[in-house]
Order: C-alpha cells, then sequence, then structure tokens
C-alpha cells in the first residue's frame, strides 16, 4: 500500500515538472479563466501607462483596438521585434488610427516585468510604436482575457466588441528565418475596416507563458 501511494505521488510530481523543463520555454502552460468571447462586448478595463497615464477600454470607443501581451524577456516575442514584424504592424493600424495598447502582466519579480524606466528604454531599443505600454502587474486584465501567451493577439471593434483573440500569425516557431503564411491581426483589421466578416477570429495562442502572480 505505502509503494503504490509513494509510486502516485511521484508519478504526479514528475508530471508536473517535465513541462517546465527542457526548453525552458512554456506554451501558455499557465492558465486564466476567460471572461473575454469573440462575438462578446470586450472586458472593460483601465491600467496605468509608463508615463503614469491612465488608459482602458474606453479610449477605443468608435475606433478598433488592438491588444497585445508582451514580455520582452520572451525568444517568441523578440521574434516579432527582432524581425520589425510587431512594428510593422504597430506603425500600420496605428496610422489607421487603431489604438495599439502592448500589456505586461508578469507580476512584480517575474520575468518580463520592468519598472516603467526600463519599459521605455526597451521600447525606444526596439523602436516599437503601440500607443501605449500598460503595466498589468496584478494580472486582473491578462486573466479577464483568458491571455496565456506572449505574444496574444485581441482585436476590438469600434463598437466594444471582440472579433479577434489568438495567435498574431500561423506559424509557431520561434525562428526568426521562418516566415508565417498568414498574420492573423493584419487579416482581421483588415476584413473588419472593408466590411466584411473576420475568416479567422480565433486560434490558438504560441509563445511563452504569461507570467502571473503564484
Amino acid at each position: 500500500m505505502k509503494r503504490n501511494f509513494w509510486a502516485a505521488a511521484v508519478s504526479t510530481l514528475l508530471l508536473s515538472i517535465i513541462p517546465l523543463t527542457g526548453t525552458g520555454i512554456s506554451y501558455a502552460a499557465e492558465t486564466a479563466s476567460p471572461a473575454a468571447a469573440v462575438g462578446k462586448p470586450a472586458p472593460a478595463f483601465t491600467l496605468t501607462d509608463t508615463t503614469g497615464k491612465k488608459r482602458g477600454l474606453a479610449d477605443g470607443a468608435g475606433k478598433y483596438m488592438v491588444l497585445e501581451w508582451v514580455n520582452f524577456d520572451c525568444p517568441f516575442v523578440r521574434k516579432h521585434y527582432d524581425s520589425g514584424n510587431m512594428q510593422k504592424l504597430q506603425k500600420t493600424y496605428t496610422g489607421k488610427g487603431v489604438v495599439w495598447y502592448s500589456i505586461c502582466s508578469s507580476a512584480n519579480g517575474r520575468q518580463g516585468n520592468y519598472a516603467s524606466e526600463k519599459v521605455n528604454e526597451l521600447m525606444k531599443k526596439n523602436n516599437a510604436v503601440p500607443t501605449a505600454y500598460l503595466q498589468d502587474a496584478d494580472g486582473t486584465v491578462g486573466r479577464a482575457y483568458g491571455a496565456t501567451a506572449t505574444p496574444h493577439m485581441y482585436v476590438i471593434n469600434p463598437k466594444g466588441v471582440l472579433i479577434y483573440a489568438g495567435a498574431i500569425d500561423d506559424n509557431s516557431s520561434a525562428d526568426i528565418s521562418e516566415k508565417a503564411n498568414t498574420n492573423y491581426v493584419a487579416k482581421a483589421l483588415d476584413e473588419a475596416m472593408a466590411n466584411k466578416p473576420v475568416s479567422v477570429a480565433t486560434s490558438p495562442a504560441y509563445g511563452c507563458s504569461v507570467k502571473y502572480a503564484k
């Protein structure tokens, strides 16, 4: 009886450890409880940006909005910034009036969480041009949206309805040399702006797990 008990305990422990070892990269391993659903009103939120200004969903009233979950220490995020892909999207769509918020839900002391001054340095270094970078250290907004990965992307229409949630594109590799065939965020925005149905409204998010408080 004791042998069976300890065998089961060891098995359970190994199952909890194995997915986190090896590459050091976690594919959305830390789950959230989503309140957000495509086709429904996006959850309201208010967060502080790196200049101390309060920003939120209300800022996008009458406009399209993109929410980008970010962690500059994540290799998947680095892929999209090192290639210039993320900055190109930010520049293209903010130029069309889209409100673009980069949101970090990394808890204090966890990977990707930096003071505002450091974030501003990283933004400048990476030539990032979102509307603002928002701090969500307690994870309230990330959990409300069900953000599980960096990057995890959301598109909200001018009526405040969530019209896309998922991966940035169809290439889940962290290898910068591997190109995507379809960028889901650009596709959703282009279709919606042309008054067409969003043909791909959801996709599995890929990347590093969001480093929520434990």
